[in-house]
């Protein structure tokens, strides 16, 4: 709870993957991926309660295992297509059949482990003490994707600005605005505001930003080597500043 507000997280994890198949359970330095967020969602001091939403046996009972209440998904919300908003609204009805309502809703994606508890706790605040915000999610700020150094490919193969015209200039990085990406580590919403919205994303976003280490997200088998290098350097990384 924080404030007078009731918090519940949410972790989906379904079994399918065609990047990285089984990602949600692959071991991580020998720790099954899932459970790094659990551990993050169970540390923080805001959050109530921890639900993992999966329709795979083997993430729940890992996921059981591991100190995590498990509410099952209908295979129909865990098909490729299936929006992230449906099987967040399964959830919230689930637990609404049996009279029991929350304030604030926290979506800890397992294939985000570099977030820390801290980065949890730190969001929410933000949000709450925020008058002006209904949500809040993690973003990083771009450096070599900054838009300004993008460009498409035309159908004679030529390269064209992606944004801003067509017009090439030269420019250093320190000479664009600041630009970020959304990384995926965090989404924090009123659940009144989610429900109307179905989405976190809207003009009463507040965002948590986060250092680029932290915004790496498992997709591929690269992701997992990135990510996995990161977290045996993960003193370096932290001291030395060098990410």
């Amino acid at each position: 709870m924080i404030g007078d507000k009731k918090v519940l997280a949410i972790i989906p994890a379904r079994g399918g993957s065609k990047g990285l198949p089984r990602k949600n359970i692959k071991p991580l330095l020998g720790k099954p991926l899932i459970v790094w967020t659990i551990e993050q969602g169970k540390r923080s001091k805001y959050i109530d309660r921890l639900i993992v939403s999966s329709e795979d046996k083997e993430i729940i009972q890992i996921s059981l295992n591991n100190g995590a209440e498990v509410i099952g998904r209908p295979a129909a919300l865990a098909q490729d297509d299936t929006p992230t908003y449906m099987v967040l609204l399964h959830v919230l009805e689930e637990l609404e059949k049996k009279g029991e309502f929350y304030h604030i809703l926290v979506v800890l994606e397992p294939t985000s482990p570099l977030r820390e508890t801290e980065d949890i706790d730190k969001a929410l605040e933000i949000m709450v003490q925020n008058k002006n915000s209904e949500a809040i999610v993690s973003v990083c700020k771009a450096t070599s994707v900054h838009p300004e150094f993008m460009v498409k490919i035309n159908e004679l193969g030529l390269i064209s600005k992606y944004c801003n015209g067509n017009t090439f200039k030269t420019l250093r990085r320190q000479d664009v605005d600041d630009a970020y990406f959304f990384d995926g580590t965090i989404y924090i919403s009123y659940i009144d505001a989610f429900k109307r919205e179905k989405s976190f994303y809207h003009n009463r976003t507040a965002a948590y930003v986060v250092p680029k280490w932290k915004s790496f997200e498992i997709d591929d088998e690269v992701d997992f080597l990135c990510v996995e290098s990161i977290l045996k350097n993960l003193s370096r990384v932290k001291n030395d500043g060098i990410w």
